[in-house]
């Protein structure tokens, strides 16, 4: 087993700190609250190297606003100073913890994301289905309320079963502590927070594990919480389902939200990571096209926008969809 030797000194020296917020700042050097850090950078960050040394540093609180990507979601935002640490740890952590994760777990990942996540899914599909030629099943399941549903105790038994050194264990108990689910004690993570990208994949690198080294499954890819099965049988998965399920809610206390589990072909088109696929081609659903229509239109056809949603759509049968957006 392979062992974290950072230490807490790692994550709080005044280097780490200032290559954090070297990477923290992209993209954002015209926010207000970013500029105002900024003014005083070197007070700022001092300030927050003592309080972590000194073992006084508190997490603080977070501001919330909604989002629609495409569904409404709870976005809780931290301040400059919290965040500013969130990359601090995630430097020193990421790169020992991606190389514990299974390959085909793709979110959040250098490397990785959607784009590779849906050529896997290509693939394996190509795999199972013998090029095309016999039936190739495939379990779909998603988690009920993933990121709100994450338990405090049982993450920080994972991260304290790879991490010595108890003052790292104890500051990642107080961002981990500093947010709660609404009316829940020590339940869930923040969707605004660096940090839990990371701490969502040490989580469900245990599912990961399971399935893998227990159940032996092949033909298997997560992405957060959206993961598939395929198979060439479609009652093994039928009795894979239970198995998955037991092991979720027993080990990581979460759920399969049954509204969005089922086992089909691609044939009737099977819905993952933003588009349907079909044996031979995919597309872009239907929500994905019609947001992305209301974001040219509103946005003007800014360019930036037009090539962002051009760059997305070369992965998938949309030569129509490309003209329409062009001439939008």
């Amino acid at each position: 087993m392979r062992i974290f030797n950072h230490t807490y000194q790692d994550i709080i020296s005044l280097e780490n700190l200032l290559e954090a917020w070297q990477e923290f700042i992209r993209g954002k050097k015209n926010k207000k609250d970013v500029q105002e850090f900024g003014r005083n950078l070197m007070q700022n960050i001092i300030s927050l190297h003592s309080d972590l040394k000194n073992k006084t540093y508190r997490h603080g609180e977070y501001k919330s606003f909604k989002i629609n990507d495409p569904k409404a979601r709870d976005i809780h935002k931290s301040s400059v100073r919290d965040r500013l640490l969130h990359h601090a740890i995630y430097r020193i952590l990421y790169p020992y913890f991606d190389k514990e994760f299974i390959y085909d777990s793709y979110s959040c990942r250098l490397e990785k994301g959607t784009h590779k996540a849906i050529e896997k899914f290509k693939h394996f599909f190509g795999k199972v289905s013998k090029n095309n030629t016999k039936a190739c099943w495939i379990l779909k399941c998603d988690i009920k309320k993933f990121f709100a549903n994450i338990d405090h105790e049982l993450l920080l038994e994972i991260l304290v079963s790879n991490i010595e050194d108890e003052n790292v264990t104890r500051l990642l108990g107080e961002v981990i502590g500093s947010f709660n689910t609404k009316d829940r004690e020590d339940v869930g993570l923040p969707l605004g927070n660096l940090t839990s990208q990371l701490l969502v994949n040490i989580y469900m690198n245990e599912f990961d594990q399971f399935v893998k080294n227990i159940l032996h499954e092949k033909y298997y890819i997560r992405y957060a919480d959206d993961f598939v099965f395929m198979s060439d049988d479609k009652i093994y998965l039928e009795q894979l389902i239970p198995k998955i399920s037991d092991f979720l809610e027993n080990n990581l206390k979460l759920s399969l939200h049954p509204d969005k589990l089922f086992i089909k072909t691609l044939t009737s088109g099977v819905d993952f990571l933003g588009w349907v696929h079909f044996p031979k081609h995919r597309v872009v659903r239907t929500s994905t096209k019609k947001r992305m229509f209301r974001n040219v239109v509103a946005k003007k056809g800014k360019e930036e926008t037009v090539q962002s949603y051009l760059g997305l759509l070369k992965y998938g049968n949309t030569e129509r969809l490309k003209r329409i957006i062009l001439e939008k």
